[in-house]
């Protein structure tokens, strides 16, 4: 742990110790009231509150942030410990958050009694030993890990003894990661720009962009992100880009490269393919929710990136009709249940109810069938997730191959020459399948993301 890291470390345990009672407290308890009322998204509620409670500094900030994170991860968990505890019935907000913070190590159990005598904390404090106790797999991931029963289950059924240590990573905090954009820097030169302002660093394992901010900081604030020296992008992420455009002898980096990106969003890997192809070839960046592509145009503004054109939708469709034929790449970072970004967005979870599993299966089955009259011969598709499911990843592609014999499956890079050295550390960290590549934070320290490359005949 560093010296900064150590001191955050004491900040938190004081103002846990402090929260036992006090206006700090009060708002934390509406914070997660609530969250829980519709599960939205907590970056917002946060961004909302800190924007209207200006007596809040910044550790309290940073308090309030990870407390509110932390049950959010952490609810079934923490709902077992009270019962454990002696509550009967629905467990109240306040034991929730005493609990939460008694097995973060912010409070005793002696502090969690003055503020609520009625709960045994002793046995509150030992609620793991008590679930590494439970003989179904499933039940045992899903109070260990805090995920609904029904996607517990799906976890089990793929990933079998794993289950829980990937459950795990995928319960973890996120590193700040962001992407050095090429067309206008380096990562070394980003890394002492961020040295300037006593923001340490870290290279990524595997991205040649990548930079891991170990400071916490709010990047948004930093005059380097308005000059578009950097995006904000898992190093995964950014790892999917140099895997299916890796060289200057793709076609990607020369003047008749055409790809298209068929679910952009904010722009993202828009962005970060458009730096790996160095300006060159044509990329189309479109999406269904012309709200999530609304960010890009400012972010394609700054970066510095040429050869990207928006294709808005429109109400009666057709807005890429005319690449029909045309492409060498479709990406396809598909609709999918985002168990992946779970280190990010661990709210999604709970927003997430049975059926949804299938319903995006049905979109991703939909958007692959919409690529394929895009591309010329030759042409790959690359279908992305950030999921860990195998149903939508390896069992989407299979039945993709039933339904076009025509194309076959391309290993998407040769991992080698993208990762160099780092190739074999790679390879072992990853999961490599006949479909694809599928990382998790357990072993690449990623997010969740799986990627498969489907070549036209």
């Amino acid at each position: 742990m560093t010296d900064p890291d150590k001191a955050q470390a004491q900040d938190r345990r004081l103002a846990g110790s402090a929260i036992t009672g006090g206006r700090l407290r009060s708002l934390l308890l509406e914070l997660w009231q609530r969250t829980r009322f519709d599960w939205g998204f907590v970056s917002d509620r946060l961004s909302q509150t800190f924007r209207k409670e200006t007596w809040l500094g910044a550790h309290d900030r940073r308090f309030v942030a990870e407390t509110l994170y932390g049950m959010v991860r952490q609810l079934r968990r923490i709902d077992a410990a009270v019962s454990r505890g002696g509550r009967r019935g629905a467990p109240r907000d306040t034991d929730r958050l005493l609990a939460y913070l008694l097995l973060d190590g912010l409070i005793t159990a002696a502090d969690a009694a003055r503020a609520e005598p009625a709960l045994d904390w002793g046995a509150v404090a030992t609620i793991d030993e008590h679930i590494a106790r439970e003989r179904d797999p499933a039940k045992r991931v899903a109070l260990a890990c805090s995920l609904p029963d029904w996607l517990a289950a799906h976890l089990v059924a793929d990933w079998g003894d794993r289950a829980e240590a990937v459950a795990r990573s995928l319960g973890q905090r996120a590193p700040m990661t962001v992407r050095a954009n090429r067309l206008k820097t380096t990562r070394e030169a980003l890394a002492q720009a961020f040295a300037a302002h006593g923001l340490t660093t870290t290279p990524g394992r595997f991205a040649d962009d990548a930079l891991v901010v170990d400071t916490r900081t709010n990047l948004f604030a930093l005059p380097e992100l308005k000059a578009g020296l950097f995006e904000m992008q898992d190093e995964g992420s950014q790892l999917l880009a140099a895997l299916v455009a890796p060289g200057p002898s793709t076609s990607l980096r020369t003047i008749g490269g055409v790809v298209v990106d068929l679910c952009a969003g904010a722009g993202g890997k828009t962005l970060a393919l458009a730096a790996m192809m160095d300006n060159k070839g044509q990329i189309y960046a479109t999406d269904d929710d012309k709200r999530r592509l609304a960010p890009i145009h400012e972010r394609l503004t700054r970066s510095g990136a040429r050869n990207v054109q928006v294709r808005t939708p429109k109400s009666v469709g057709g807005e890429i009709d005319d690449l029909a034929g045309r492409c060498d790449l479709v990406l396809i970072d598909a609709p999918c249940t985002g168990t992946g970004s779970w280190r990010r967005n661990p709210d999604a979870k709970w927003r997430m109810r049975p059926g949804a599993l299938e319903q995006r299966q049905k979109e991703q089955a939909e958007i692959l069938e919409r690529a394929v009259p895009l591309l010329k011969a030759g042409g790959r598709i690359v279908y992305v997730t950030c999921s860990v499911l195998d149903e939508e990843n390896g069992a989407q592609v299979r039945a993709f191959l039933v339904r076009h014999p025509e194309f076959s499956l391309q290993a998407p890079a040769d991992v080698t020459k993208v990762l160099g050295e780092r190739a074999f550390m790679f390879g072992n960290a990853a999961r490599l399948s006949a479909e694809g590549i599928l990382m998790t934070p357990r072993t690449t320290e990623t997010d969740g993301f799986f990627v498969a490359v489907l070549k036209r005949g």
